[in-house]
């Protein structure tokens, strides 16, 4: 199975199906497949052979959709960049990727056409959209006399299909390289899990350069769904895309999602269509994620992976959610159980299974695995040693097999010799009326080793002191556990996916430190 397959099948057998839309542009799967075609013929008649890459750096597009499809169909390998990069970190991962060709939307071009310069093996610059600057040929000229025949390539399921870069919270970002086998497998292990497919018209809020919108553009096309996309994420026009354009499914990070619920008069609209809202990249609050559920009133999943993994590991599904909302509370914390295929347990550091509901790394096996991080082999042989993926993560396991996920492992902090998981603090941080966003890490103490410091975003003008947040943390936490300052901002540093940038926020206590721990 390739990852194009499906979208040739249903260019075949439902041509006037609607694809994709965006803004006042749409694109049938027929339509899809002969521009995938065209794309994919251009790519191949510029040169690339069979596993080569190139770069993309573009914002949400029919263009970026189908660039997807074309690569699979040439044997190609896209890696998609965040836009919201550096020049200089740009530069690093096409340099890394001996990227042959860059994409990219108009209004980027110009602020990278030094970094293509500086890179050999890049040849050329192609611009989508029709803002190119004066010299850059537009995607629509590149490939407009190209072949609407399917390519001569012989790609196979074992071969590449896309590269992505970690987010790189913490030092350089590493290419994670998936096959078609494993983002294909990871189609078949979503399936189960929703029985009548993703409910419709699905609104892609999240870039798709992430993994997670990817992922479910990959997951829609094998139902034949059709997609509208959001070039940037607004709160207002998303939900106004809920009420009147036909939208059955959501897919949001959690960042998302609780934007989306502060939008005034969220609750006394209407979602005629809507029927299920996915979610993923990042922890939710529990009092969030209850808000969403009362306002849309509609299903909900949450899938737990990563990039290394295509990217779903477990899924928490809408009848999860909903013996959560009956009394079970507790499922709501939970990211759900491993998907089909999927072998997971919880692990000491020796790699040795946990007894349940002890705290430990999760880590995983299965077809949807990443093959490798890209030119890093002392990186891939450690994160998947043994054959298994070592998330990083911290949680635990219930008898159930639901899977409770408190922390990365690395945010883990040790204060007097004690070990506390900076989400457990959040959470009942969130509980406090004054507060609407929260992030805990250590910094350094000459007693302690490292004590909690709570940094802090305020719903109104309430702000209450170290002390004041103590006393009300006592009531939920032990003594160890209990923000000894804050400190409060207007918003707290985030990357694409929704997770906050702990290092950006450590960095002014740990500055000058031979240790960060």
């Amino acid at each position: 199975m390739l990852l194009h397959d499906f979208l040739d099948f249903y260019g075949r057998t439902t041509p006037h199906a609607e694809f994709v839309a965006e803004r006042d542009r749409s694109l049938t799967y027929g339509e899809a497949r002969r521009a995938t075609n065209r794309i994919a013929n251009a790519l191949l008649g510029a040169g690339l052979q069979k596993g080569d890459r190139f770069g993309l750096v573009a914002k949400n597009s029919i263009e970026y959709a189908l660039i997807y499809f074309a690569a699979s169909k040439a044997g190609v390998v896209p890696v998609p960049l965040n836009y919201r990069l550096a020049a200089p970190e740009w530069q690093f991962i096409l340099d890394d990727a001996d990227a042959q060709l860059v994409f990219a939307d108009g209004e980027f071009c110009d602020a990278l056409m030094p970094v293509v310069e500086n890179l050999a093996d890049v040849q050329a610059l192609v611009a989508l959209g029709a803002d190119a600057p004066s010299g850059t040929p537009k995607l629509s000229d590149w490939a407009g006399k190209a072949s609407e025949e399917h390519p001569k390539s012989s790609v196979k399921s074992t071969d590449d299909v896309i590269q992505m870069y970690t987010s790189g919270t913490t030092g350089r970002p590493k290419g994670a390289v998936l096959t078609h086998h494993s983002a294909c497998s990871n189609v078949a292990q979503f399936a189960p899990s929703t029985r009548d497919g993703l409910r419709g018209r699905i609104l892609l809020a999240p870039p798709l350069y992430h993994i997670a919108a990817a992922c479910i553009l990959f997951n829609g096309v094998a139902y034949g769904e059709s997609f509208l996309l959001h070039r940037d994420f607004d709160p207002q026009a998303t939900v106004q895309s809920l009420q009147n354009d036909g939208v059955g499914m959501l897919m949001a990070v959690p960042a998302i999602i609780q934007a989306c619920v502060a939008v005034p008069g969220v609750d006394q609209a209407s979602y005629p269509r809507l029927r299920c809202i996915g979610y993923g990249g990042s922890v939710i609050a529990e009092e969030v994620l209850r808000r969403a559920l009362e306002v849309f009133d509609c299903d909900f999943f949450q899938g737990y992976g990563m990039t290394e993994s295509s990217p779903i590991l477990t899924l928490l599904t809408p009848e999860d959610h909903r013996r959560g909302l009956a009394g079970e509370g507790g499922l709501l914390l939970s990211a759900g159980r491993a998907v089909a295929a999927t072998d997971l347990y919880i692990a000491d550091a020796s790699d040795e299974e946990v007894p349940l509901g002890t705290m430990g790394e999760i880590v995983a096996r299965g077809p949807q695995l990443m093959r490798c991080y890209w030119k890093r082999e002392r990186a891939t042989k450690e994160t998947l040693r043994g054959g298994w993926l070592h998330t990083g993560d911290a949680a635990t396991m219930d008898e159930e097999g639901y899977v409770f996920i408190q922390d990365r492992m690395k945010d883990m902090i040790v204060s007097g010799g004690e070990n506390v998981y900076p989400r457990e603090v959040e959470e009942v941080l969130f509980k406090h009326p004054a507060i609407a966003d929260a992030a805990v890490i250590g910094v350094p103490s000459e007693r302690w080793g490292e004590t909690i410091h709570a940094v802090i975003v305020g719903k109104g003008e309430d702000r209450p002191d170290a002390e004041a947040l103590g006393e009300f943390c006592r009531e939920h936490l032990g003594g160890y556990k209990i923000p000894r300052s804050v400190e409060w901002l207007d918003a707290l540093p985030r990357n694409p996916s929704g997770k906050v940038l702990k290092r950006v926020l450590r960095e002014p206590h740990w500055e000058g430190r031979e240790r960060k721990v």
